[in-house]
């Protein structure tokens, strides 16, 4: 059986894609940096840090499933790998050759 990469990994490189995003950084930046709910503000001020962490409203549905995807579509089996030049992988991908 080939080595898989751990979920404890992927999880830990999305959330690394999360912390970094547009769009984590658009919704801080929507509230000023404070909290949507009570309105304090985030500080990095010594004695008085205060972090402002970014909700999911409709909520992340379910990592396990996501991490099953990725493993589908992205991480999968190397027999359903090509290695390719990038010149042949633009023709496959986009002129379906």
């Amino acid at each position: 059986m080939p080595s898989i990469t751990k979920k404890g990994r992927i999880v830990s490189h999305l959330r690394q894609l999360w912390l970094r995003s547009k769009e984590r950084s658009e919704a801080l930046k929507s509230t000023g940096y404070c909290c949507d709910k009570c309105g304090v503000k985030q500080s990095r001020a010594k004695g008085r840090e205060q972090k402002i962490e970014v909700h999911h409203k409709d909520g992340v549905l379910n990592w396990d499933d996501i991490v099953e995807q990725i493993r589908e579509q992205l991480l999968c089996d190397p027999s359903k790998l090509q290695p390719l030049c990038p010149d042949c992988h633009d023709d496959i991908t986009y002129n379906h050759g």
